[in-house]
């Protein structure tokens, strides 16, 4: 009987190659519906890249976006919403910094689907909660 191998969430979201595989992007939109607007409205006061995630997040729901450059926002957004990543986030000054190349190379990859539309969104949804709303 062949020997299977248990693979955790984390390490399927650091590999590039199953970004596009279909069970992969189920389990990335699982993640980013249930841990990223909690993780986002703890953090965004102190993200440099709060802006740009958070844009990606509307490009990856817009439904213009190509299924491709969803399912790598996705990838990117769980990343971003777990944990365990390459650079833990408990490291002040460090903990985000693998989190924000993530983010920008998922900007200059899919830059062309990003639109001013999603950046709008973005301003609009950090600026409430700014003002206190903590809905999602």
């Amino acid at each position: 009987m062949p020997e299977t191998t248990k693979v955790s969430v984390s390490e399927t979201v650091l590999d590039p190659s199953r970004a596009l595989v279909p069970v992969q992007i189920a389990c990335h939109t699982q993640t980013v519906d249930t841990g990223f607007w909690p993780k986002v409205r703890r953090l965004a006061t102190r993200l440099p890249f709060a802006h740009s995630l958070v844009a990606l997040w509307y490009c990856a729901r817009d439904p213009k976006t190509p299924a491709r450059s969803k399912a790598l926002v996705l990838a990117g957004l769980a990343y971003f919403v777990l944990p365990t990543d390459a650079v833990p986030d408990v490291f002040v000054g460090i903990g985000f910094s693998d989190d924000a190349a993530v983010i920008a190379a998922l900007v200059s990859l899919i830059g062309a689907h990003l639109k001013p539309e999603h950046y709008d969104l973005a301003r609009a949804r950090l600026a409430s909660f700014a003002h206190g709303n903590t809905e999602r």
